[in-house]
This record gives structure tokens, sequence and C-alpha cells, in this order.
């Protein structure tokens, strides 16, 4: 028998990597001699990196770079294929959790370092970048990133504009000083984006996201006009309309810059992961695939990575089984997008608190996949 096993961390719970070596032990409590691959999963979010350092032998490069307020941070990004993929997390260098919370205020703070790292992997040699979007403390539509990359973004009296969300005086986008590696017909970049927000307006990245990162109803009416800025200046300089690309609000508006100024392709982030992992190769010869994330739900059906596992592994014929933390009843309609079977690891009526203790979450997850093993098991045997 062979299982490959891919599950998303438990949010403040367990990561992906316990998650799926705890299910490997309850598979080969039952089936001793079966061939069991682990492969941590992601979502193009936190964990991105280090899942795909895991699942394709990469390593990992630090150095430093201008964090959100400007201040110097150690990031992180991990490189791959002999050194020819860079994967990156937005968040790494202008994420949310760099920032206290008492000096949250996306009018200030930049993705700089973004653009800092990015030009190290070119650098480096890299020709293809993975980028994950999310858990960014910005606003800023990617104008730090463009600034660190060579763009040039000034205002009316040809000054450059201050680092930060508050765009409403930009008057030109000049990308001739782009780093020359960009303008490479061999270089990539794919943007892990797992939403669709135009970059202002309504359902935009200021008015949707940004109270989530410290932002004041007044912050985000000054925000969204200075998104609203950079997009006008692009379209009327640059011939690029980004309002309209699925994903433009995505970090902040990072999503923007990637498509429309760098030319990124955007993809869900989950498939993305898994495609780099190497994922449908090792579904080669797979009986069972085993996926989950915290909690299965109707957002699990939105693209959600637990998703994508089972899409890849549908198209093969390969049963899914997806185990969580709890299962929503609406997530009943998981079965018509591949998950064959949906479980809860709980053991019982317990408070929130202590399910989410990793010592449960692990003794949980290994029961359950032992007891599901077993029945596998008694059913092979009965129709041999």
């Amino acid at each position: 028998m062979k299982v490959v096993i891919a599950i998303d961390s438990f949010k403040g719970s367990i990561s992906s990597i316990e998650a799926a070596t705890a299910a490997a032990a309850g598979v080969k409590d039952i089936f001793e001699d079966a061939e069991v691959i682990t492969i941590p999963l992601a979502d193009g979010g936190e964990g991105t990196v280090d899942a795909l350092i895991q699942a394709a032998g990469g390593e990992r490069i630090v150095r430093a770079v201008t964090g959100p307020l400007g201040e110097p941070v150690q990031a992180g990004y991990g490189l791959l294929d002999g050194g020819a993929t860079a994967v990156i997390e937005v968040a790494a260098a202008c994420g949310l959790t760099l920032v206290p919370p008492a000096k949250r205020d996306p009018l200030m703070t930049t993705t700089f370092g973004v653009g800092e790292l990015i030009a190290d992997a070119l650098e480096r040699g890299c020709r293809r970048l993975i980028v994950g979007l999310g858990g960014s403390a910005t606003n800023d539509a990617g104008a730090g990133m463009l600034q660190a990359l060579g763009c040039t973004l000034r205002d009316a009296d040809g000054a450059d504009i201050a680092r930060g969300g508050a765009l409403a005086s930009l008057a030109t986008i000049d990308r001739s000083g782009l780093h020359p590696r960009l303008a490479d017909d061999s270089v990539c970049i794919e943007v892990a984006c797992d939403v669709d927000n135009p970059l202002h307006g309504p359902e935009g990245a200021a008015h949707v996201f940004a109270p989530q990162k410290g932002a004041s109803p007044a912050a985000v009416d000054a925000l969204d006009t200075g998104l609203r800025r950079f997009a006008d200046v692009a379209r009327e300089q640059l011939g690029c309309d980004v309002q309209r690309i699925p994903g433009a609000g995505a970090a902040g508006g990072l999503g923007a810059a990637f498509a429309g100024l760098l030319g990124a392709a955007m993809r869900p982030g989950a498939a993305l992961v898994l495609e780099a992992a190497g994922f449908d190769r090792l579904l080669e010869g797979c009986d069972f695939v085993v996926t989950g994330e915290g909690r299965l739900d109707g957002q699990t059906a939105r693209g959600k990575a637990p998703l994508a596992v089972a899409a890849a592994a549908a198209a093969r014929g390969i049963p899914v089984i997806a185990l969580a933390g709890s299962v929503a009843p609406e997530a009943d309609n998981l079965a018509s997008h591949g998950i064959t079977a949906a479980l809860s690891i709980g053991p019982g009526p317990m408070p929130l608190e202590q399910a989410m203790l990793p010592d449960t979450a692990l003794q949980g997850m290994r029961r359950t996949t032992r007891e599901l093993f077993r029945l596998l098991r008694i059913t092979i045997s009965h129709h041999r």
C-alpha cells in the first residue's frame, strides 16, 4: 500500500509537518509495510518557504532587509532546484507580526524589503520566483517593492514619494531603472494569491484588509484614495489597468504591482505550492491520500489547500481522506470536490483551548488515522 499525506497546518496548534508525521504514524500502526510519503502543505502564506524547502530539499537564505517600519529585519527565503528557483513569503519582510500592535499603521508601512529579497534572489541567478502573498502589514500597492527594484515613483515636484501607503501625491511611475534581470524573458515570477479583490473601491485592499492592519476609518479612506491614484497613474502612463486584475488588492495591493508592473502570473496558492513540491509525481501508484486542515467548512471548497490536494488526487481516481480539528455541516459538499470522506480528529466534546493543545491534536490525528486504516484493512481483506 502507498499512502501520500499532505495536511495543512492547524493554525495555533500544530504545523503541517507535525500533522503529517502523526497521521503517518497512524497508518504505520496498521500497515507496517506501507509506503508512506509525507509532504508539508501550504497555500502561499506563512509556512510556504519551510514547506517547499522540506519537500524539495532546498536551502534557506537569510539577509537583512528593510522592515515594514523602515528598520532592518532578518528575513529568509528559500532556494530550490539548485538555486534556479526562489520561494519568497512577503510577510517575511513586511508582515503584520513584525509590527507591534501600537505601531500598526498602513499609511506608514512599506514593502521595500520585499523588493530587496527579490533583488537578492535575482543576483544569485534565480530564474523562477515563487512569491506567497499574505500576512502583510502594508497597503502601498507594492510601491516600496518597486522602488527597491529600481522603479522611480515621484510626486508633481519631481521628488520621490515617501515610503508607505500615502500614495495620493503620486504623479509619475518610471520603470526605466528596473532591475535588468526583470526585463529578461528567462525570469518568471509566479504569485500565490487566493483572493480576487480589486485594488481600490469597496471590495479593494484598503476597505477590506486595512482595518485588520491598524487603519482607522479615516485612514482607510486615505489609503483607498492613494490606491486609486496609483491605478490612475499606471493606466495613464504605462497602459496597465491594474484595477481590473483579479487579486490586485491582495497583500495591500502587492498583487497589482506584481501582476501589472512586473508581469507576474497570479495563481492559486496551494496548487502552485503542490506543483513546486512535485506532488503529482508522488501520486504515481498511490492508493490513498490523506489531507486536512484545522477546520473543514464552506471556505475549504473556495480554494484552500486541501481542495488542491483533492483535485490532484481525484484526477487520478485516488480516494482522499480529509482530517480536521472540526468538520462543519457545510463540509458535506466537499464530496463533490474530490474528498471521499471528511472526519474530525477530536475524541469528543471539549473546550477549544484544550482541543488546540499540540499534544491533544497530535494524539487525535494518530488515533483517527489508525482507526480509519484499521477499517480499511478489514474492508480490503473482506474483498480479497
